[in-house]
């Protein structure tokens, strides 16, 4: 018999009655997805992964097991002597793999001689993966939205953290995608994270949430950078009340060639989101844009993409929504006491629409 429990509970409460969430699976596979606050304890490495994958399809079975028990012996005693060294006799840890097998049950078996009650999580990733779909995908949410939206360089993001403080709840989902949302949004140096990745994060954030309350949300299109914001979310911000931010577009501008500065920097990641523009530029605009970047006028580049590609698109998509406008404010997007007032009227807002806080 095992001398450790198992489980196939997963939700953020269960969760949480554990000092550690333990992955033992490699560090790809934990890159790719996890359990949100999970601690990567990899009894194979990715390299080692592979030559047990392959020696037992190519080999022999046996082989495979005896190769592979070798490293995953190693490996367990090196987190016992670093990473595990300092943990309590009380220690409870929830240790999970890919689907519950050998790996986590060798991490399990090993730890629980030690003496820490352990806990075994049935099914392993695959069993919270399904928790993350099942969430996000099949079970409607009666979430109360209220979208920040507003024509590109309006501050939305930084108005929305505002909002935060103002101890109104938000999603931010542009800061969980690791993406700007638009065209030319993406971190320099900082690829998003995987689709599911963004999943747990997204599901984490609403775990935190009280659902009773209102939520302001960016509005979003249905994909951030390369990410799809999961249909039970954009449901509910299809039909969510909007309040719009304006700004004049010359001050738009200025912000964004601030806010942007990254990219700004990067001539290569300029020209490849010039690429991506859904009308290409001629010849000559290009080089017009080229000889901007060459003197340093971002703030005029930054106009010139507001003007014919941003505010156009904005404009379609807004005429074609049809979600009420409930308020429009005025702010000017770089001074941060106009910012700090747009938070301050979106919180009013929030109480008037949906009554209380």
């Amino acid at each position: 018999m095992p001398g450790f429990d198992v489980t196939e509970a997963v939700s953020a409460a269960d969760l949480a009655r554990y000092d550690a969430v333990i992955d033992v699976r490699s560090p790809a596979e934990f890159a790719l997805d996890h359990v949100p606050g999970a601690e990567n304890l990899p009894v194979l490495d990715d390299q080692q992964r592979a030559e047990v994958g392959t020696i037992y399809v190519q080999e022999s079975r046996f082989l495979a097991r005896r190769i592979g028990a070798a490293h995953v012996a190693r490996n367990i005693a090196r987190h016992l002597e670093k990473a595990l060294a300092d943990r309590p006799a009380s220690f409870r840890p929830l240790i999970y793999c890919w689907r519950g097998g050998q790996r986590s049950e060798a991490m399990a078996t090993i730890l629980s001689q030690v003496g820490w009650p352990v806990t075994l999580l049935r099914g392993g990733y695959r069993t919270y993966r399904r928790l993350v779909t099942a969430r996000l995908y099949d079970t409607p949410q009666d979430l109360k939205l209220l979208l920040l939206d507003g024509h590109t360089g309006s501050a939305k993001t930084e108005i929305l953290h505002e909002l935060a403080g103002l101890g109104v709840q938000i999603i931010d989902l542009e800061g969980l995608a690791e993406h700007r949302g638009s065209l030319f949004g993406a971190l320099v140096g900082r690829p998003q994270p995987s689709q599911k990745l963004f999943e747990s994060r997204l599901l984490r954030v609403l775990d935190t949430l009280d659902l009773a309350r209102p939520i302001v949300v960016e509005a979003e299109a249905s994909k951030i950078g390369d990410r799809m914001t999961p249909p039970v979310l954009w449901r509910a911000m299809q039909s969510a009340p909007r309040i719009v931010l304006e700004a004049p577009q010359a001050s738009r501008a200025q912000y964004l060639a601030a806010a942007y500065g990254d990219i700004s920097a990067d001539t290569a990641a300029l020209e490849a989101a010039f690429d991506r523009l859904p009308v290409a530029p001629s010849p000559e605009r290009r080089e017009t844009w080229r000889a901007m970047i060459a003197a340093g006028a971002f703030a005029d580049l930054a106009q010139a993409l507001v003007d014919l590609h941003y505010d156009p698109a904005y404009d379609r998509a807004t005429r074609k929504s049809g979600v009420p406008v409930v308020a429009r404010l005025p702010v000017e997007p770089s001074d941060p006491v106009s910012r700090a007032a747009a938070a301050r009227a979106i919180a009013g807002e929030v109480r008037t629409i949906f009554g209380g806080t």
